[in-house]
């Protein structure tokens, strides 16, 4: 060889051992979809991103209402170590995004045109001065009531309307020996009751008074004091083991009958057509009895900061192919929810998702689409565990409604 090719390989073996290596996009995944129906959908989203050619690493934490997860994560910020994608909701995002702790999806979000495909409501929530640090999953309702048409049958009664029509038909269905409401015995569990029983006896503008600006007037007033009343009757009709229960065991009892009606989230529709029941033949979606109006809520993904370019990569491809239109669809036909992006066709959709879509728009166009409470999208988390201890407390014992009433008031004002 001469002396200039021998040069010359030496450059270029130089400049292969010097040429960057090309990212992996990584993502550490926390997470808390863990029942069938939801893990379902988590992995629909793992294999989208696995197929861009990223590397998931699954972080899930059981626990429906996400706090056990929320605890997990604060461990592991403190500890130095935050997974760089997390499941995180409402007032949340905001407050990492004070502490400096998220990086912004401002990239993305311009790229892939959020500021127009996604609802206002949506929006304000995962942004933070005018930056985008989260981007949302789905939109689910929180106020849906699924009914088991064999077992309201059988009692001889009617999906209900109003609070009487239900505990009438409550007491019908006791007496043909099916529990008249399945129902899992944790905090976060009776939490979303008791805003659903808010909105259905008050309506979207009390709603927003008690649930979301904290007034002490609504809080302490007649129309609470009915919320609690209707609390205690509801637990009446649920059967002696729903302590500690989670949510997918119940909606197992309506599956197979042992119970009649359900109140939860449409993640509950995930979850029953993952068991291959169908809706308008197996069970039946209606709106919680009252006024009209929808609970919102919103999963979404933030993404803590990371120096390592591998999980910054990773971070931007999972932030994209969730607000994709493919995912879009995938995911929220498996978790039962509806798509964040307001773009979406419809074709792919069940009666209950089409239902829900509507019914987010004419709430939107009528002011009564309101923030879940208890799922973490209204208040801060101080704020919420002061309605949910004294929610509980009521529910699983002899407490009054007046007595109730004042202990929420004075809890909810030492929280804030």
């Amino acid at each position: 060889m001469t002396r200039m090719a021998t040069a010359l390989a030496g450059v270029l073996a130089g400049s292969l051992l010097a040429a960057p290596a090309r990212a992996e996009p990584t993502v550490e995944v926390l997470h808390y979809w863990t029942s069938g129906g939801e893990s379902k959908a988590a992995g629909a989203l793992r294999q989208d991103f696995e197929a861009s050619g990223g590397k998931w690493i699954d972080a899930p934490v059981a626990g429906g209402g996400g706090d056990a997860a929320s605890t997990v994560l604060r461990s592991r910020v403190l500890a130095g170590d935050p997974p760089n994608a997390v499941q995180l909701k409402g007032p949340n995002i905001k407050d990492w995004a004070a502490q400096g702790k998220l990086a912004t999806l401002d990239e993305v979000a311009k790229a892939e045109n959020w500021d127009a495909i996604l609802p206002p409501q949506i929006r304000d929530v995962v942004t933070d001065k005018g930056h985008y640090y989260a981007v949302p999953v789905n939109i689910h309702r929180v106020n849906w009531l699924w009914v088991n048409p064999q077992a309201m049958k059988k009692a001889g009664v009617e999906i209900p309307k109003t609070w009487d029509e239900f505990n009438a038909a409550a007491e019908k269905l006791k007496a043909a020996g099916i529990v008249p409401l399945a129902h899992g015995g944790q905090p976060w569990q009776e939490g979303a009751l008791f805003e659903d029983v808010v909105l259905g006896l008050g309506g979207a503008d009390f709603y927003r008074k008690a649930l979301v600006e904290l007034d002490q007037t609504a809080l302490t007033s007649d129309t609470m004091v009915k919320v609690f009343d209707q609390m205690r009757k509801l637990r009446g009709f649920v059967d002696d083991g729903f302590p500690g229960r989670e949510w997918n065991i119940a909606a197992g009892m309506l599956m197979n009958g042992q119970a009649a009606m359900q109140i939860m989230g449409d993640w509950e529709k995930g979850e029953l057509t993952a068991a291959g029941k169908l809706p308008g033949k197996d069970f039946v979606c209606a709106h919680v009895p009252g006024k009209s109006g929808y609970i919102v809520n919103s999963d979404s993904f933030v993404m803590f900061k990371s120096d390592d370019a591998d999980r910054a990569a990773g971070q931007k491809l999972l932030a994209k192919l969730i607000l994709g239109k493919k995912f879009q669809e995938t995911f929220n036909v498996l978790k039962g929810s509806i798509p964040a992006r307001q773009d979406m066709a419809r074709d792919s959709f069940d009666e209950c998702a089409v239902k829900s879509m509507d019914d987010l728009k004419g709430a939107i166009a009528d002011n009564s689409a309101v923030p879940s409470m208890a799922h973490e999208m209204a208040v801060p988390g101080a704020v919420r565990g002061a309605f949910l201890d004294v929610v509980t407390s009521h529910f699983n014992s002899g407490m009054s409604s007046k007595d109730a009433v004042q202990r929420l008031a004075e809890a909810v004002d030492l929280a804030k």
